[in-house]
Formats: C-alpha cells, sequence, structure tokens
C-alpha cells in the first residue's frame, strides 16, 4: 500500500510544480478566450474583422433588451470586449485585467440575458475567470515576462 501512496505522492508533485500548474493556466485561458472570440465573430460582418453587423443593434434590442445599455453603445463594447479580451488572454497580456473583463461580462449575461443559464454554463465561466483572476497567466504568459523585466 505504501508503494501506491508513494506513486501517487510522485506525481502529485510532478504535476502540481510550476509548469504543470502553467500548462494547465495556458490550456484555461485558450479555452475562456475561445468562447468570448466565437461570440465576438458572431457580432460582425462575415470576411471582416470587426465591422459590426447592423443586425446586432437590432438584436440588442429586441432579444437582449434587459440590458441596462442603449444598443448603440453595448453593441460596440461587447464586440470590441469580445475580441480585445481573448486575444490579450492568448498571449497572456494583462492576464487578470481581461479575466476580470470577462466575468463581469458573464456577469452582466447571466443577470441581464440569460438567467437559467448559472449552471449549465456561466458558472463555469466566472469559475475560469476566477481562476485567471487568481493566479495570472502562469509561466507561459507575456505577463511572466514583464514581471521579470520589471525585475531586473
Amino acid at each position: 500500500m505504501n508503494g501506491v501512496f508513494a506513486f501517487y505522492d510522485r506525481g502529485v508533485a510532478l504535476v502540481s510544480g510550476r509548469v504543470g500548474e502553467s500548462i494547465a493556466l495556458l490550456l484555461l485561458r485558450v479555452a475562456l478566450a475561445g468562447i468570448f472570440w466565437r461570440s465576438g465573430r458572431t457580432k460582425v460582418v462575415e470576411g471582416s474583422f470587426l465591422q459590426i453587423d447592423p443586425i446586432q443593434y437590432d438584436l440588442f434590442a429586441s432579444e437582449f433588451s434587459g440590458l441596462p445599455l442603449d444598443p448603440a453603445i453595448a453593441v460596440p463594447l461587447t464586440t470590441y470586449a469580445e475580441h480585445v479580451f481573448p486575444l490579450l488572454l492568448l498571449f497572456g497580456l494583462a492576464t487578470r485585467l481581461s479575466a476580470g473583463g470577462l466575468l463581469v461580462m458573464t456577469l452582466v449575461i447571466q443577470i441581464f440575458v440569460f438567467p437559467d443559464a448559472w449552471w449549465p454554463v456561466h458558472l463555469l465561466w466566472a469559475a475560469m475567470a476566477a481562476m485567471l483572476i487568481v493566479r495570472g497567466g502562469g509561466l507561459f504568459a507575456l505577463d511572466a515576462v514583464a514581471a521579470t523585466l520589471r525585475r531586473r
């Protein structure tokens, strides 16, 4: 039985180091960025990078009418945030800020747009963002490079 515990302890030590954690944080950044990036891409004209699809203004006025912002403000704000924050997360630049922005977006979506989606969807997004806020981007992030340069 001691052999099983020793094997387990070695495995835990291997994956719980900085490199293992950083790999997990990288995967987490990619996963959360992918969710919001794909949503942002549905808001732009196909084939363009950031040309907002005019249909989005009608959609926000009708389907997402519970939002406390006028669609003229909410549509560009949402579209740009769903492009900028995921890109920053992918590079691990301003990871905590980006994850915080996506957490706020998640809470706004939960409260004003899809209040019944907490358990199956939004809780997962919130947990992902919270981990990145607490732990940062890890070793494989530009934040880590910036921190190293600041220390010099």
